[in-house]
């Protein structure tokens, strides 16, 4: 039976701690499988979601919510292991002046495109080569408000398990499923089954609120940048466009997730 109690770790140079700190970076998280989420209310919606950290970590000499209470008795009860270290050293597993005073660590939990449902949800968000972890862990917040399905990666992009992905999905991270895939794949997998593509373009004269979405929706958002490819574009099977008064010609990537996912789930609504 695993042990109850607590290990105290106060120094910056245990093996533990920079182990920990290297999951700042993709490339030791992607060895690890492992990445790390912070603060009581994502932590929260991990353990509502029925995700307990391997790890946690809580600041020494400090009463916790009777919440970070919860997650630390499902911590021992599956199995896990509790740390308790100073304000200093969760800074700097955080990378923030003022973190938040408890930290868990997670198995990564990315879904094969093959071992998607489509038939779960009418909504799906589909992302190409975004850039920025802001604007991917809205898009997955956004996504578990509409109820959408998940998001599915196109090509490359940023890494959903980031740090930054992470605190800005506020625990969506843990709701929807998270799938990677090359355009050539998804688009070969697309039409084994029931679902609309559509894209957000300047290139078409289609209102975003003129037509009619067909469930599954497949809600494809390009690159912030570029924004989608011409002949990505040509493989969807309708491409919108959301109408600009100003002079800005587009509106940023997940504010345009959020903007077409509310259109779709008003549609379905009515």
């Amino acid at each position: 039976m695993a042990s109850h109690e607590r290990r105290q770790i106060s120094g910056f140079s245990n093996p533990t701690i920079k182990r920990l700190k290297s999951l700042r970076e993709k490339k030791h998280r992607k060895r690890e499988g492992h990445f790390l989420a912070e603060g009581l209310r994502i932590l929260t919606e991990a353990l509502d979601a029925g995700k307990t950290p391997n790890l946690l970590i809580v600041v020494e000499d400090t009463e916790l919510h009777p919440l970070a209470q919860k997650i630390e008795t499902a911590t021992f009860e599956a199995g896990g292991e509790v740390i308790e270290t100073s304000e200093a050293i969760i800074a700097k597993l955080s990378g923030k002046s003022n973190p938040q005073s408890i930290i868990g660590i997670y198995e990564d939990h990315p879904t094969p495109l093959a071992h998607l449902d489509r038939s779960e949800s009418g909504i799906w968000l589909v992302a190409q080569a975004l850039r920025d972890p802001g604007n991917l862990g809205t898009i997955l917040r956004t996504g578990d408000a509409v109820g959408a399905g998940g998001l599915i990666l196109i090509d490359d992009c940023v890494d959903p398990f980031s740090v930054e992905a992470v605190r800005a999905s506020m625990g969506a991270v843990f709701t929807q499923k998270i799938t990677q895939a090359p355009w050539t794949e998804f688009i070969d997998w697309l039409p084994a089954g029931d679902g609309q593509l559509v894209g957000t373009s300047l290139n078409t004269d289609n209102d975003y609120q003129s037509v009619q979405y067909a469930a599954p929706t497949f809600l494809l958002i390009g690159n912030e940048a570029q924004g989608l490819p011409e002949d990505y574009e040509t493989a969807c099977d309708l491409l919108v466009k959301m109408p600009m008064m100003g002079k800005a010609d587009s509106l940023n990537a997940a504010i345009a997730s959020a903007v077409m996912a509310y259109e779709v789930l008003n549609q379905r609504r009515k």
